[in-house]
């Protein structure tokens, strides 16, 4: 499972935001805010570099 919806929200940032920069579709950018489908290592690091987070804080389990 990934953290994307997690950070999304800490930072204030909607999906269509994030859906234009990456050059996806809301629809696919829902898709792995929901946990549906897992973004490719590739779609992973390009995420962080966007939100400006590690790529380590997008995947695992919540920090306690």
């Amino acid at each position: 499972m990934n953290r994307i919806k997690e950070v999304l929200e800490i930072k204030g940032i909607k999906q269509v935001w994030l859906a234009e920069k990456l050059g996806k579709s809301y629809n696919m950018v829902n898709s792995y805010v929901q946990n549906r489908t897992q973004p490719s290592l590739e779609i992973l690091f390009q995420i962080a570099e966007i939100l400006e987070v590690d790529a380590k804080d997008l995947i695992g389990k919540k920090k306690s």
